[in-house]
């Protein structure tokens, strides 16, 4: 870049941060200089925004208040998302069946459904029934802040200023009807359907598809294709023992598409006696429920630089000068089920206390591309929904006698982004935990966060029903009484008042609890999470006595939580952290399944008579080349590794076959959590045929078995090959990475979801942060944007961003490009 056109750059920047802050007093780290007296903000009755622009496009969004904060980043989110910010519009609308299809399956970003139709039946009631206009209408603490609310104005303002303004380019919506303005409503159709998507949002197949029994037979109603009723057929009623199996495994946090670590290590740890931190969430790589990077900055009000969801106008994970914080997906069951006593006479009123209640019909109208509107009733009680299955292992039978509703408290948040906003502001851990008691918003994650004075934090401070055990054991029914233990899941008699979940002094909306009850662990060497329950965030430290809604404990922990608190006890222990330490960790790709068993693989490999093994088709397969690859497998992920491919195919195949019972011959301790269960069973019937079914496939498909892994990991972006490394949850892999097996494409040719925004920061005694940050599947979805793949490919090479926070760093950038945003009226 000239020069001369680089100070006019950092004139242009200067004047904005002086203008800015005509009504409030600039930090001196701002203050880099005197502004041009001729250069200006745009006006003209509408809201602007000053956006700086730096490397791999990330945008630094200046504001003098909150509406022109929001106003900036949902201009700055439009340029970079527009399609899959427009797709998560329609959603929200009701309108996927319009514009797509009432068959086609949604991108899977806000609720779990599994088709267009079921999808818009759901939320189209939630519009109708004006459930977000309460929300918004319902005064702070327990309804969104005057702060919130201006925020989520200025996103729906510039989102729309940048449609009016710009042509699309992006292939995936260029010229598309469904890509139309939105208002502040909503913008908060999107936050609520981020709120339930723990809850409600994976019910809504059995939600929608709820219809009434036939008064003459007590059998549930199936669901036709189209979620309408077909005729009764004889269904037996939900088998507790089986239905304890089937809700463990739906609420296992191991089993989502989203998931996290975090770790926060304490000053008595680190070279410079003050926190670190390394956030590492888990998020899908495609459609709406990825992560977006900016600074958003009031000068003297907030200033804070992190990822967001999609859609969503303040920043979700991230640091300011003080403090760092990252989330991770909590073990806490957000939803409870109520047992519904049926009046004999009609199905759809229930008893409580003896005296009939009737249902809320809610009855929707969907259009439909091609064909006709879609009609569907829901039925509603005082404890929410309806529903006829969680998921296709645990069906909840309507029949003449009995029915299930669903009760989700998130249903009545919108305080997520107030939550943000607060962690945003917040100078110390303390002051993180002060601002997640306050406003109570996070719907279904952990906390973990560090500071510069050197202090930890971890809590799972979430909305939860206020299901103690002293309640489940006395109101539970008898499919309660199987579900509860396995998987935190309360089934509580619905017919009786005094089951009602009651209310925390200290909580801001009734039926959850408060967050005096939440597990929480303050100042420890370490904290750490990686989906497992708030038990081993730090394993001298054990976290027990809270209530097993909120999560297991002295339960086996996952490879993943296992691998994770070996690494960083050992890193607490040597001391002496820095940043730097945190990156290594990040992309060390250790696999512990790989450390626990690979070299009694390797052995009992080499003992199989003839070096042959009988695959599950009957053939045999000589498996004795792969003895030698797993024997000299450097048990790591990375891309560059010989034999992790062919461990990771064979120990998916032997995990899915092999209880663990019979896998491991030393069992899980409680008192050893960490190092058990452990000393691989050589003899374990499923090993030869896992070995000769691995083997016969990547033969098949032309992979040699010591191929590195990144030949067959690997994602393409601008028809470049990328090999990725990382590896998947079975392996218990930090930089986790999980794809779809494509032999035919060469492996696995596209990651499904794993690491996202991965930020390492520390402080080292400066007025500055030192943060490191990487956006794997990068800023733009628009494959024609420079910042489609740049970070990406740094992902791929194991490379970071230096993040540029002060505004000297913001100001030096040699990519900075300032940009003046309005409305035109």
């Amino acid at each position: 870049m000239h020069r001369r056109t680089r100070s006019t750059l950092r004139r242009v920047a200067l004047a904005g941060v002086a203008l800015l802050a005509a009504t409030a007093v600039v930090p001196p780290a701002h203050a880099q200089g005197p502004p041009s007296s001729d250069e200006r903000i745009p006006s003209g009755g509408g809201l602007s925004a000053v956006i700086r622009y730096t490397e791999n496009g990330i945008p630094h969004i200046l504001g003098r208040d909150y509406a022109q904060i929001g106003f900036g980043t949902g201009w700055a989110q439009a340029a970079d998302q527009v399609c899959v910010l427009a797709d998560g519009f329609v959603t929200v609308s009701g309108e996927r069946s319009r514009w797509f299809g009432q068959e086609a399956a949604t991108d899977g970003s806000l609720s779990s459904v599994t088709r267009n139709v079921s999808s818009d039946l759901y939320f189209k009631g939630v519009r109708e029934s004006g459930t977000v206009e309460k929300l918004l209408a319902t005064p702070a603490p327990a309804g969104p802040s005057k702060d919130l609310k201006e925020l989520m104005r200025g996103w729906a303002a510039g989102y729309n200023a940048w449609l009016a303004q710009n042509r699309i380019t992006d292939p995936a919506c260029k010229a598309a009807g469904w890509v139309r303005p939105v208002t502040t409503a909503d913008v908060a159709a999107r936050g609520f359907a981020i709120a339930v998507l723990g809850g409600e949002g994976r019910g809504i197949d059995g939600i929608t598809g709820a219809q009434p029994p036939a008064t003459a037979t007590p059998t549930p109603t199936p669901t036709a294709p189209d979620g309408g009723a077909r005729a009764a057929a004889p269904q037996q009623e939900t088998d507790p023992a089986a239905a304890a199996e089937a809700a463990r495994e739906f609420f296992d946090t191991g089993r989502y598409d989203m998931g996290s670590n975090a770790v926060a290590f304490s000053g008595s740890t680190t070279a410079s006696g003050r926190g670190l931190l390394l956030g590492n969430p888990h998020y899908p790589w495609q459609g709406g429920r990825r992560f977006w990077q900016s600074q958003q900055t009031i000068p003297g009000e907030l200033n804070v630089s992190g990822g967001s969801l999609l859609g969503m106008p303040a920043v979700s994970i991230g640091f300011n000068e003080k403090v760092a914080w990252s989330h991770t997906v909590a073990t806490g069951t957000p939803v409870n089920l109520h047992e519904l006593a049926l009046d004999p006479a009609d199905p759809t009123a229930y008893l409580v206390d003896g005296v009939p209640q009737k249902m809320t019909r809610r009855t929707v109208t969907v259009p439909v591309a091609g064909g006709d509107p879609v009609t569907r009733t829901q039925w509603w009680t005082r404890y929410g929904p309806v529903v006829t299955n969680l998921g296709a292992g645990l069906p909840l039978p309507w029949t003449t006698r009995s029915a299930y509703a669903l009760n989700d408290p998130n249903a009545a948040n919108l305080r997520g982004s107030d939550t943000a906003l607060a962690l945003g502001k917040s100078r110390s851990v303390a002051g993180i935990q002060d601002a997640l008691a306050r406003t109570q918003g996070l719907p279904w994650v952990n906390t973990v966060a560090a500071d510069s004075a050197g202090g930890t934090l971890f809590t799972q401070s979430q909305v939860l029903p206020r299901i103690t055990d002293e309640l489940a054991a006395r109101c539970s029914t008898p499919l309660g009484r199987a579900v509860y233990p396995a998987s935190g899941l309360a089934v509580l008699d619905g017919s009786r008042g005094d089951c009602a979940l009651g209310s925390d002094a200290d909580a801001v909306q009734p039926g959850v609890f408060g967050p005096g009850r939440a597990p929480t662990l303050r100042d420890a060497p370490y904290a750490e999470n990686s989906n497992d329950s708030a038990w081993l965030a730090n394993a001298d430290r054990p976290l027990t006595g809270y209530e097993r809604i909120w999560g297991s404990v002295s339960t086996p922990r996952s490879l993943r939580t296992r691998g994770a608190v070996e690494d960083v006890s050992a890193m607490a222990a040597q001391g002496r952290l820095t940043v730097a330490d945190l990156q290594r960790l990040q992309f060390a790709n250790r696999a512990p399944a790989g450390d626990l068993a690979a070299a009694d693989v390797a052995k009992a490999c080499s003992a199989l008579p003839g070096g042959t093994a009988t695959a599950g088709d009957g053939s045999v397969v000589d498996v004795s080349a792969a003895c030698a690859v797993l024997a000299r497998w450097d048990r790591t992920t990375d891309a560059g590794s010989r034999g992790a491919l062919l461990f990771d195919r064979f120990w998916r195949r032997l995990t899915a076959s092999t209880p663990a019972a019979d896998l491991w011959l030393v069992p899980f301790s409680a008192a050893d959590p960490v190092r058990t269960p452990r000393t691989l069973n050589r003899a374990a019937p499923g090993i030869g045929r896992a070995l000769a079914d691995t083997v016969a496939e990547l033969r098949a498909a032309g992979i040699a078995l010591d191929a590195p892994l990144g030949e067959h990991q690997f994602v393409v972006r601008d028809g470049r090959k990328l090999p990725v490394g990382g590896g998947t949850e079975a392996l218990g892999v930090w930089n986790k990475i999980e794809a779809r097996w494509n032999a035919a494409a060469g492996g696995y040719p596209d990651v499904a979801n794993g690491s996202s925004h991965i930020q390492a920061v520390g402080w080292d005694g400066s007025s500055c942060p030192v943060a490191r940050t990487l956006l794997t599947y990068s800023q733009s979805s628009d494959p024609g944007s420079p910042y489609h793949a740049d970070q990406t490919r740094l992902f791929s090479e194991e490379r970071w961003v230096r993040a540029r926070f002060c505004e000297r760093d913001i100001l030096t950038s040699p990519r900075l490009k300032v940009v003046l945003v309005r409305e035109r009226r």
